[in-house]
């Protein structure tokens, strides 16, 4: 049911580039340690990568489409917008934060800086390792433009004078191979006391002039080229979606350019020839003022020696109390559920409980969705251990988890490979729902264990991402659990589960029914109508409407969104009673958390956790599941430490106007991650 109200949802892809400003605002806290303000600029470069390979090159898709609603004009100003973010990020780098690393004698030297010594090794080290991998194309008729795959470094050069054959060629282009680091850190004894690095293509730059004997460069640039990057196959016309993934693989390093990116010294003729080579417009050219590839700065992160400039380290804590270490999950959880909360608990106890169902003979079935687990990954280790010592193992593997494709088909061939039974979910729907279900012989009976999780089974991200994930015995859930497997291996008629909810089933309608609720019980005049819904992101415009309704109904709606929202709040009778915050702190804030309260009494009020975010293509087109958290205590919990303490938060919060442009809250005060952290380090 939508709307009839019109209303100006706010931009997407704008939403989008806002989250990226509010997370490069964290290099510019003086409370945050220096190397990881400068890892901030590196996560807002890889982000904006994404963004211009998925989002923009989306859009530029759709304003071709003459049904689309996208415009030329949405276009050009998200276009501006990135820009602009773009230019900021890099004032940051090269005025704020490069001057303090200077101060903490960590310096990145240009070939100007260099003095004799230094030169003479920088030279050294180009004859040895970087002049044999590089291979400069002069162009002309038989040497035409290369091939540039996506975000693969180049320099162009204008050379001097004729060729060896008394041609005026005077274009060249240099590839950069991908497997030379870019940033290289100088000995010591040239250092000065320094930690001294330099980047590659200030090598490179520096002997440039030697990769063309007899001529001389008389300009030149580094460039990028950003390509759209969605892997789409049509799987209604294929018969097996693994190999098209994999021949697929190939040609999207070279799917359409929608940016390109040049040094801002680059001649205006080099950048004008590669905007015709690329068919790119001029909006799409980005000058900016450093290496046109921020991300690579991470190796320079990686190899300095300061750990007084990094975050101190945070061992996430084991739920001692709850999960005693060294005894049996399966005996523990027979008494009841234990809810995980990560990176402040640690994500062991679920490889433990894998661990322990390979090596029990009374462990009959494993079942696991896997969405990204990363190239490395123990639980896939298990998973194969298991099929090899003679279980029934069922892997849902996901091909499609956008940039993981590559592993997760290598993992879906290495299962097969020891009998596993592999199913890759649904044809048009993405497998994002988080399970795993142990089935194990007890007393001559079947009983089943599962873990459900609002986050990846991959240990890495989950020291680094909030989640929560339930370990339970619980007979409806793991009876869910198994259906939900059931559903994508056979494909049969959907039937409602007993407590979960699975998009694109009943989801997105169970969900605007609890609005419906609260909004009919602030209408009838109930004051503590309450909504808290702590999500990624909310792009969905019949849920947005029913937040509108639920709130112009008398309900206090709290949103804490931490990336896209396209709800504009504070519009003054049709949302001035909802607030959205965002919340970007030392951890990637991962949680879904759907509070809804319609009464007074325990049945007037529903607490989900969940996989799916409120965007259509969660509802619509991915296998999602959420589920209720019924025990009282552990509901409890899950408001005190996943909603309460945001809500509360003044320190690493935003909140979200109604322009679409959000403002810190404060730069003091109460942090909910840094609380969490104190909590759980003190057990």
């Amino acid at each position: 049911m939508t709307d009839p109200t019109p209303l100006k949802l706010l931009n997407r892809e704008q939403a989008i580039l806002e989250f990226n400003r509010r997370v490069l605002a964290q290099a510019q806290r003086e409370d945050v340690p220096l190397l990881e303000r400068l890892r901030y600029v590196c996560i807002v470069s890889s982000n904006l990568d994404e963004f211009f390979e998925v989002r923009f090159a989306d859009m530029l898709e759709a304003v071709r489409d003459p049904l689309s609603t996208v415009t030329g004009q949405d276009v050009d100003r998200v276009g501006r917008a990135a820009h602009t973010l773009i230019d900021e990020q890099y004032l940051i780098f090269n005025e704020q934060l490069t001057p303090l690393l200077l101060k903490q004698r960590i310096v990145v030297l240009n070939h100007a800086d260099r003095d004799e010594p230094q030169r003479r090794w920088v030279a050294k080290y180009f004859e040895r390792e970087v002049k044999p991998l590089l291979v400069p194309v002069g162009l002309d008729p038989a040497h035409p433009f290369p091939q540039v795959a996506n975000k693969s470094l180049h320099f162009i050069a204008r050379l001097s004078g004729k060729d060896a054959f008394g041609r005026d060629n005077r274009i060249a282009i240099v590839k950069v191979p991908r497997v030379l680091p870019r940033v290289i850190k100088l000995p010591a004894n040239l250092s000065d006391g320094r930690q001294a690095f330099v980047l590659l293509t200030s090598v490179i730059r520096a002997h440039l002039e030697e990769l063309f004997p007899g001529r001389k460069v008389e300009a030149f640039s580094q460039f990028r080229v950003t390509r759209d990057s969605d892997l789409e196959v049509d799987e209604e016309e294929i018969a097996n979606l693994r190999h098209a993934l994999r021949s697929g693989l190939t040609t999207r390093h070279f799917g359409r350019a929608v940016r390109l990116e040049v040094v801002n010294t680059c001649p205006a003729e080099l950048s004008e020839f590669l905007l015709e080579q690329f068919g790119l417009p001029n909006a799409a050219l980005y000058r900016v003022n450093g290496p046109v590839n921020l991300v690579r700065l991470n190796e320079l992160i990686d190899q300095t020696d300061a750990p007084g400039l990094r975050f101190t380290p945070f061992e996430p804590a084991w739920p001692t109390g709850r999960l005693p270490r060294h005894k049996s999950i399966f005996e523990k959880l027979k008494k009841g559920d234990v809810l995980l909360h990560h990176p402040f608990e640690s994500f062991e106890p679920v490889v433990q409980m894998l661990r322990e169902a390979v090596a029990d003979p009374e462990v009959l079935a494993i079942k696991q969705t896997i969405y990204r687990t990363g190239a490395k990954s123990e639980l896939m280790d298990l998973l194969i251990e298991a099929a090899r010592r003679g279980k029934e193992v069922m892997a849902v593997v996901e091909l499609k988890a956008r940039f993981d494709e590559e592993a997760n088909i290598n993992w879906a061939e290495r299962l097969e490979a020891v009998g596993a039974q592999v199913v890759y979910g649904i044809v048009g729907y993405k497998t994002h729902a988080k399970l795993l279900m142990i089935t194990r012989r007890e007393n001559g009976k079947l009983r089943r264990y599962a873990h459900i999780s609002t986050g990846n089974y991959n240990p890495k991200t989950a020291r680094l991402y909030t989640d929560l994930g339930l370990l339970t015995a619980d007979a409806d859930l793991t009876a869910d659990a198994d259906s939900v497997f059931r559903q994508l291996a056979s494909l049969g008629k959907f039937k409602a589960l007993r407590r979960m909810l699975l998009a694109p089933f009943n989801m997105h309608s169970r969900m605007l029914e609890l609005l419906a609720q609260v909004e009919a019980a602030a209408l009838s005049g109930y004051k503590a109508a309450r909504i808290v819904v702590k999500i990624n992101a909310l792009t969905d415009a019949e849920l947005i409407h029913g937040l509108l309704r639920a709130a112009k109904a008398g309900a206090k709606v709290d949103l804490i969104v931490r990336g896209a929202c396209m709800l504009p709040p504070g519009l003054p009778g049709v949302s001035d009673n909802i607030v959205v915050r965002s919340v970007v702190g030392r951890f990637l804030e991962h949680t879904r958390v759907l509070y809804f309260r319609w009464a007074d009494a325990e049945e007037g009020e529903a607490l989900f956790l969940s996989s799916a975010d409120w965007m259509s293509r969660n509802m619509f087109r991915r296998i999602e599941v959420a589920w209720p958290v019924q025990d009282a205590r552990l509901r409890q919990r899950v408001i005190d430490e996943a909603l309460q303490p945001y809500l509360n938060d003044t320190m690493d919060a935003w909140q979200l106007g109604p322009d679409g442009r959000s403002v810190r809250i404060s730069e003091t005060g109460v942090s909910a991650q840094q609380a969490l952290m104190r909590r759980y380090s003190e057990g």
